[in-house]
């Protein structure tokens, strides 16, 4: 297995930098005092939920390889393809073993210890497997099997249908169940109810957390910052 094909960005350079402009405003927004309560508010120190946005956003370049699928055909596909509006590169890849199922730091691994810390910070274990099950349930409708990429989902789904159940099911803790149901929800619904859908395929690398459910990911964390900051303000 070639190390180097695990190492890539899953979409174009133009969303990465539309999404660490997310994390510039953020960053003024808590230099000036406006996310300072918002963030301890979801459960964590200010700074440590940036450095978080900012590490899910780096460790989007790297794959961990969990296992190969055998005789997976793998496609030869250009190196851009579009996907709900949104480009998202290929590996191009010259004679590959198989399909190579590996996990995305910055899009499953991160999120996925977040997720895990703020269910038991803020005790919302009922809450939390609720909105896990509803964001899982209705991303797994609408997430699209892509030949050459691997599943996809539209961009701004997740987070909204996080944030709406999120709302619906807590006035307190909506931030946090936004989070973890936007996060645990897309992985599961877009990736891991899709795994009997990636030998047929073809694309080199299936990523779990990477392509098409990274940007959702990253999108359901600065919304639920937001819904923080939104709830801090009603509470003043």
């Amino acid at each position: 297995m070639g190390s180097s094909h695990l190492f890539y960005l899953p979409a174009e350079l133009l969303l990465y930098v539309l999404l660490g402009g997310f994390i510039v405003v953020l960053l003024v927004l808590l230099q000036i005092g406006l996310l300072n309560r918002a963030y301890r508010r979801l459960g964590l120190e200010p700074r440590v939920a940036m450095l978080v946005l900012l590490a899910s956003l780096v460790g989007s370049y790297i794959n961990i390889p969990l296992f190969q699928l055998p005789d997976a055909p793998v496609v030869a596909r250009k190196a851009i393809i579009d996907i709900f509006g949104v480009p998202y590169y290929v590996p191009q890849v010259v004679d590959w073993p198989g399909v190579i199922v590996a996990v995305n730091v910055g899009g499953a691994v991160i999120p996925t210890l977040l997720s895990i810390y703020l269910v038991f910070h803020n005790r919302v274990f009922i809450q939390a497997a609720i909105a896990v099950a509803v964001v899982a349930y209705i991303v797994h409708q609408l997430a699209t099997p892509v030949p050459g990429v691997g599943i996809s989902v539209p961009l701004i789904a997740p987070p909204l249908i996080a944030a709406l159940t999120a709302v619906a099911l807590s006035r307190v803790y909506p931030a946090a169940l936004s989070y973890i149901g936007g996060c645990m929800g897309v992985l599961v619904g877009a990736d891991l109810l899709n795994l009997d859908k990636l030998q047929t395929l073809g694309a080199p690398v299936a990523s779990i957390g990477g392509a098409g459910a990274f940007d959702g990911v990253f999108l359901t964390g600065v919304v639920a910052v937001l819904l923080s900051a939104i709830g801090e303000r009603r509470s003043v």
